[in-house]
């Protein structure tokens, strides 16, 4: 309680820890959910998995880092012996579906907005956009529940247990793998790769050093799942040795830099977020399907974002 009552905890930093704490307790719910189905293959792992989640992400602030560390460990162990399944498919019916959009119609898309919409307000008035994000998500489930007062609230967490469970550890790809960019910086893998590209692009070579700085970005962002994680390293590495310390223009570059990123969070299914959760949530035959139809779009975008960049440097 005192967290929240210190005059020294900027507001936005305790409003993000109130909607950590959100998701937290949803995580928790859907263990809770999946150890009391009956037709879960593995209830007991499951709710491991859910509940490790939940009580960091909702009290990791006031839980001794051991216990934190001990938390994830156990949750990565329920993931990698497979004992994280879906339980019982509580979607409603087609015929439901039908009902209900017979009913709601095309304003079903301004909640799903209004959560876009407030995380940019937020963050055009200085404010943190996951707050926003988190407030548009309090917006969208208050007009979905007028759409349809005849369901309790309760449905709210039934779906989100339910979405949950059929996306499976995959959810939690985007945030551990942000991390590992952080460790990757930290530990001066961006050095050793300095060090690499130094004995390859002649010194001076701008538009030679855009091209790898580009196609690293693509590459390290396959690899790592997230262009902001590789962001960091291969700016460290390639991108200020071998492009700004050379007169590139940084607004240019480093804008374009990410967004050639993201071709490679097109090409990845580490990019789980994009990638396979869609297969999952769709029930997709071909797990690649997403990623597959993304190649040549990736690869136009890369070889125009690369021309940008030389032209505009």
């Amino acid at each position: 309680m005192s967290f929240f009552l210190s005059q020294d905890i900027p507001l936005m930093t305790k409003l993000l820890e109130i909607v950590y704490m959100l998701i937290g307790i949803i995580c928790i719910y859907t263990a809770i959910v999946n150890i009391k189905d009956k037709e879960n293959p593995s209830p007991w792992g499951t709710g491991v998995f859910w509940s490790s989640v939940g009580i960091v992400i909702a009290f990791g602030r006031w839980i001794p880092n051991t216990v934190n560390g001990f938390l994830i460990l156990l949750m990565s162990a329920s993931a990698i012996l497979n004992l994280v399944k879906p339980g019982k498919n509580m979607a409603p019916t087609k015929e439901e579906t039908k009902q209900k959009f017979d009913k709601i119609g095309m304003k079903i898309f301004i909640p799903a907005l209004s959560i876009g919409l407030f995380s940019l307000i937020f963050a055009l008035i200085g404010w943190s956009a996951l707050v926003g994000t988190g407030f548009g998500v309090i917006v969208a489930i208050v007009l979905l529940y007028t759409y349809s007062m005849d369901n309790k609230p309760k449905v709210f967490f039934d779906d989100a247990a339910r979405f949950l469970s059929i996306v499976g550890p995959t959810s939690m790809l985007p945030p551990l793998l942000a991390v590992l960019g952080t460790i990757f910086t930290m530990s001066g893998v961006g050095d050793v790769i300095a060090n690499i590209v130094g004995n390859i692009i002649p010194k001076g070579n701008v538009n030679l050093g855009i091209i790898v700085y580009a196609l690293g970005m693509v590459i390290f962002t396959m690899i790592m799942g997230n262009a902001y994680a590789a962001i960091t390293v291969m700016t460290v590495g390639i991108g200020a040795p071998f492009v700004l310390a050379y007169g590139a223009n940084p607004v240019v570059v480093g804008m374009v830099a990410l967004t050639c990123g993201y071709c490679g969070t097109l090409l990845t299914p580490m990019a789980a977020n994009f990638n396979i959760v869609p297969v999952a949530i769709l029930d997709m035959k071909d797990k690649m399907g997403v990623i597959k139809n993304q190649i040549l779009p990736a690869i136009f975008m890369i070889i125009f974002q690369i021309i940008y960049m030389i032209i505009f440097q």
